[in-house]
This record gives structure tokens, C-alpha cells and sequence, in this order.
């Protein structure tokens, strides 16, 4: 089975070169102010914007409140989705927003199950769950040129927030026939000649689509060769030309390989002792205690290169300020009246207008959406308008959690 071994985080990639970029159009209009916790501010705002007016929701987390904190919120397995009102009340979430793009459709592949799982890496509770599908297997908005499926954000142990690179490294061990790379944990696209493992975490949803389209195209066609082998208690206890689907138990896990990594996994035989291990490599210490993925549009103050200025649409989006202290977390409205929403260039002047000195941009659309527990009756609540009409089940999203300040006591003479 895996080994988690402490190889970290990759940095994220340098300051960008463009330089700082101009405030919003107009100044936002303040609509509705509540604080549902200690450290935590909910405001409704409109704002000006080159489509119209924008109707955003606002949640400000500050880290240094003791007892605020932000987590991973997610189904059960990776490859599967709820929506966030239902993921923030079943971890008591004071409020919560959607996550990274995902797995929605697979129309390029017909008779292809789509998986629900999420484009980028996942941490929680300091645990890899997932690790990022290749570049050109994205979902969502063309990105900034630097950026990769491989970028987060997230906290780290140290209560800091950041935007980092989570790059998966990895093993096959084949007792006897030696060790190669592995190319994916948990992914719905694994590389070119790669192997990926898929644990029970994974879930029950198939694994046919890890073979299809190539690392720069997620429209290319499945991969004639492929191979599968189920590893159970360390030993294979299956082959099969074909990937497939169910439940992983927990003391198995699956191997599929495509083009090289198929020919190298038709060789294991049944009883052959075989192992995987992965971690992550990084430069930032401590780790990341939750992290999920994204794409930067504003690094270090500075607005990167090559944002769509001309796409109005609704955004989700993650800002930290305040040194990592501060978190933004930004959804616009998908009423019809605001529904044109902001551009990229627009949002990462917004983001900057508010304080923000890295920005990532999350899943919108239909995905928007925010959650603020209510406090008379306790219920999480959406307060924007998802733009279909009806909140959308996503593989992930950020979760704001408070718990009561320990008490002080006085020696009293």
C-alpha cells in the first residue's frame, strides 16, 4: 500500500512581470455587513463592470482570530460531488465556497463515464488525497501562461496562508523487475506511458477515462493499449486489459497504465509482490495542512501576463492578504440581472482592491457558489444565486470553521 513520505511542495513560479494593475471601475456599493463568527465578515456588494453590474458576495477570514480556521471540504471519494451547503453542514462549517473545476463532462469520449473528480490536488488534514491530471487535460477558462493544474492554495500548519505547487512524486516497485515513476494519484487523466494508482479513496466511479486524450489535448482519443492490475494485501490478485470500476477495498489498491506503462504492468503476474510509495516535494515549510487547486491571476501585488479581459462571467475566486493572515473569498451572483459578471482582468482588480496580494482563480459558473451558516437557525445557507438555477454539486470547496476561544484564567488573591 502507499507510504506517505514527507517530500513536500514545490514552490509556485515567480513574480509575474506585469505590473501593479488599476483599481475596480467604480468603488463597490456595500449592501448587507454581518460577521457569523468571531473573525469572519460577510458583505454583499455591486459593483461597475465593462458588462454591466456585478453582484458579489464576500467572505473575510482572519487566521490570527483564535479558533478561525479553513479546511477541505469534500465528499466521501474523490471521483464523486455535493454540493456545498450539504458539505458545510455535515463538517459544521460557519461558511464555505465551491472549489476547482472539475471532471463535468465527457462529451469527446463517447460511452466515457465522467468522473466528478477535480482538476488539481487535494490535501486535507495534511493527507495527499489527489494529485493534478496533466496540463492540457484542464477544465475551465484558458489560464495565465506559468500557471499549471499542479498550483494551490491553501494553509499550511502554521495557520499561514499561501499559493504554492503541489507536484506528485512517486513509485511502482515490481519485486524483481524494478521501479518506475509514478505519473498520477487518484486522477481522472493520467500522463502519456504513465501509471496511476487509484486507492479506495478514489470511490467507486470508473477508471476507463485515465487512458484518454494525451497530456497536451483532453479532446484526443483514448489510448489503444492499456492494462490494469489490482494489488491486494501488497500481492497482484488481478489483470485486465480493460481499466475498470467499483470500490477499491482498503487493503488494495489499483495500477493503470497506458502506451509504455500498460506493456510494463502487462508483465506483473498473479502473486507478484508489488508496492507503490508517493509524497510531495517543497520548498515552503511547514506544509500544507489543506490545500485544493486553482489558477494564480495576481502574484505578489502584481496582475499576471495574458488575462481574458473581454469573457465577462461569474467568477469564484481566493485572495490572501495580510502577510497570509487575511483570506478573501469572493463569489458573484448568477442572477439574471448580474449574470454577466466580471472578466479575469476585472476580478483581479477586484481582489486588489480589496487587499489581496495573491489571488487564485476557483470554479465558477454554475459551480459558484457561498455558504454562511445562519445564526438563529443554524442552517448553511446560500447566499448568492447559482446561475443555473440550482446549486451544483462540486468535488470540493473551502470550508471556514470556528471553534469557541479557549478560556483564560485569572489567579484571583
Amino acid at each position: 500500500m502507499a507510504v506517505a513520505l514527507a517530500w513536500g511542495v514545490l514552490a509556485g513560479a515567480g513574480r509575474a512581470g506585469a505590473g501593479p494593475a488599476p483599481t475596480a471601475r467604480a468603488a463597490p456599493r456595500y449592501l448587507e455587513r454581518s460577521a457569523p463568527a468571531p473573525g469572519v465578515e460577510y458583505r454583499e456588494f455591486t459593483l461597475a463592470t465593462s458588462h454591466g453590474t456585478a453582484l458579489g458576495h464576500l467572505l473575510t477570514v482572519d487566521l490570527r482570530e483564535p479558533g478561525v480556521s479553513l479546511g477541505l471540504l469534500h465528499p466521501d471519494a474523490v471521483a464523486s460531488r455535493s454540493r456545498v451547503s450539504d458539505m458545510a453542514a455535515e463538517r459544521a462549517a460557519v461558511a464555505a465556497v465551491n472549489g476547482d473545476f472539475f471532471h463535468i463532462t465527457e462529451t469527446q469520449h463517447p460511452g466515457v463515464e465522467a468522473t466528478g473528480a477535480a482538476v488539481g490536488p487535494e490535501v486535507s488534514a495534511g493527507q495527499l488525497l489527489k494529485s493534478a491530471v496533466p496540463q492540457g487535460q484542464r477544465f475551465g477558462p484558458a489560464p495565465p501562461p506559468g500557471t499549471s493544474t499542479e498550483d494551490v492554495v491553501g494553509v499550511g500548519t502554521d495557520r499561514i496562508a499561501r499559493v504554492g505547487r503541489l507536484t506528485l512524486q512517486g513509485t511502482v516497485t515490481a519485486e524483481g523487475r524494478g521501479t518506475r515513476p509514478l505519473r498520477g494519484l487518484n486522477q481522472y487523466a493520467v500522463a502519456v506511458d504513465g501509471i496511476g494508482a487509484y486507492t479506495s479513496g478514489w470511490g467507486g466511479a470508473s477508471r476507463v477515462r485515465a487512458a484518454c486524450g494525451v497530456d497536451t489535448s483532453r479532446s484526443a482519443p483514448c489510448s489503444a493499449e492499456t492494462y490494469e492490475v489490482t494489488v491486494r494485501a501488497g500481492l497482484v490478485a488481478r489483470r485486465a486489459v480493460t481499466p475498470g470500476k467499483g470500490p477499491i477495498p482498503e487493503d488494495s489498491f489499483v495500477l493503470v497504465g497506458r502506451e509504455a506503462g500498460a506493456r510494463a504492468l502487462r508483465e506483473l503476474r498473479l502473486g507478484e509482490p508489488v508496492r507503490f510509495e508517493y509524497g510531495l516535494r517543497e520548498t515552503h515549510r511547514p506544509p500544507f495542512a489543506f490545500a485544493l487547486g486553482g489558477f494564480p491571476i495576481v502574484r505578489d501585488r502584481h496582475r499576471l501576463d495574458g488575462l481574458d479581459p473581454l469573457t465577462g462571467a461569474v467568477r469564484t475566486a481566493a485572495g490572501i492578504g495580510e502577510g497570509g493572515r487575511l483570506l478573501y473569498l469572493l463569489v458573484l451572483d448568477g442572477e439574471m440581472t448580474y449574470r454577466a459578471g466580471l472578466t479575469l482582468s476585472e476580478l483581479a482588480d477586484v481582489m486588489l482592491a480589496l487587499g489581496a496580494d495573491d489571488v487564485v482563480n476557483l470554479d465558477g459558473g454554475g459551480s459558484s457558489t457561498l455558504v454562511v451558516r445562519d445564526a438563529d437557525s443554524g442552517r448553511a445557507t446560500v447566499r448568492n444565486h447559482p446561475s443555473g438555477g440550482t446549486e451544483r454539486p462540486v468535488p470540493n470547496g473551502i470550508g471556514v470553521f470556528t471553534r469557541p476561544a479557549p478560556e483564560t484564567t485569572t489567579d484571583r488573591p
